[in-house]
């Protein structure tokens, strides 16, 4: 039996899709999600903006026992997505316990930077 590990909840308070790209490479943001578990996770995304309402249910599936990688480029609902050169932020929701980590890669410039970070889980009581 494969345990699941993690957190239900998750937030990533720091994001932005740049509007420009040098070289070769487009500059992207992806949520990484590991599902350890015996069973498939789905999770809603809420995505946060400064000046304007939220996007609500943003609905992803992510297998048991997988990993998958989504750019926050190609989320959408009710034919919204996030716009570049936008600061947002999001909050995923998953009904089994997931790990997410947050990966940006700039390539506004010609030295490209990677980051990469563990979003913040929340402890459901």
């Amino acid at each position: 039996m494969h345990k699941p590990r993690g957190h239900q909840w998750w937030y990533i308070p720091d994001g932005y899709i740049p509007v420009t790209s040098t070289g070769s490479l487009t500059s992207h943001e992806s949520i990484c999600v590991l599902n350890c578990g015996g069973e498939d996770a789905l999770l809603n995304m809420t995505i946060f903006f400064e000046d304007r309402e939220p996007i609500e249910n943003i609905m992803v599936v992510v297998p048991s026992r997988r990993t998958k990688h989504i750019r926050t480029s190609s989320l959408q609902s009710g034919g919204e997505s996030i716009p570049v050169g936008v600061p947002y932020a999001i909050e995923v929701q998953s009904d089994v316990p997931v790990i997410i980590q947050y990966s940006r890669l700039d390539a506004t410039q010609a030295e490209n930077a990677l980051m990469s970070v563990i979003a913040y889980p929340i402890q459901q009581n």
